[in-house]
């Protein structure tokens, strides 16, 4: 039977996938460089070029391959950034008891991450982390609060020195649900509480304190966990 029978096709496109992300790992493919054209690949690679087709768009979307214009398809820089965006996916989609998980596992990370941008962070990106805070504190409109909450702990991320972990914490990030996160505490008038969490969170950087930093972070993420899991009930 030829291979590219319907029941096989799904596994033979995988096997593309595989093959091409060999070739990278192997370091016959680089970071930047275009790819064979589709017809050679799938010649070199002993398959079908319908194969490789759907092979090349999965890796596209997942931001191994980018295609460019009239010129081809080229392996991308294979930053974490890239690699990772769709696993913000994960956190917009998410609901009810899985958001409760996904915070777990946010408090974690970002307990870790504080704890390492309070040994780490320069002046200039403390004065950002400042900056955002000073700028959350001088107003009570939900989506301004929300923008200054993702930069505020966006910086701290990016003074941890770790791009993988910033990225992870990135697509953690979800935009919608922090919205909602914002929205409720402006319900319940519990602005004042986070603004001292965050309050908490620069005074342990600004100190480079990471003991504290790590403390300071666990216990904000944590208020959120809190929050939500009242939100659904028992």
């Amino acid at each position: 039977m030829d291979d590219e029978t319907a029941p096989q096709k799904g596994t033979v496109t995988q096997r593309a996938i595989e093959r091409i992300k060999a070739m990278i790992g192997e370091g016959r493919l680089e970071p930047g460089q275009r790819l064979p054209t589709e017809r050679d690949l799938a010649a070199q690679l002993g398959m079908s070029r319908s194969s490789m087709r759907e092979a090349i768009r999965a890796l596209t979307v997942l931001g191994v391959l980018e295609a460019r214009h009239g010129s081809g398809i080229y392996v991308t820089q294979l930053e974490a950034g890239d690699l990772l965006e769709t696993f913000g996916v994960v956190a917009d989609l998410s609901r009810g008891p899985r958001l409760v998980e996904l915070l777990e596992i946010r408090r974690i990370l970002e307990s870790t991450a504080t704890a390492l941008a309070a040994a780490r962070i320069a002046d200039d990106q403390l004065a950002e982390v400042e900056k955002h805070l000073a700028s959350m504190n001088a107003t009570d409109d939900p989506e301004e609060i929300l923008a200054h909450d993702l930069a505020f702990h966006r910086e701290i991320a990016a003074a941890a020195g770790n791009e993988t972990m910033a990225a992870i914490l990135e697509g953690l990030s979800s935009r919608t649900f922090r919205a909602r996160v914002w929205r409720g505490y402006q319900e319940e008038g519990a602005f004042e509480r986070t603004r001292r969490e965050h309050a908490a969170i620069h005074r342990a950087l600004a100190a480079h304190d990471p003991e504290a930093a790590r403390a300071a972070a666990a216990a904000h993420v944590g208020e959120v966990e809190e929050w939500l899991r009242a939100q659904l009930g028992p």
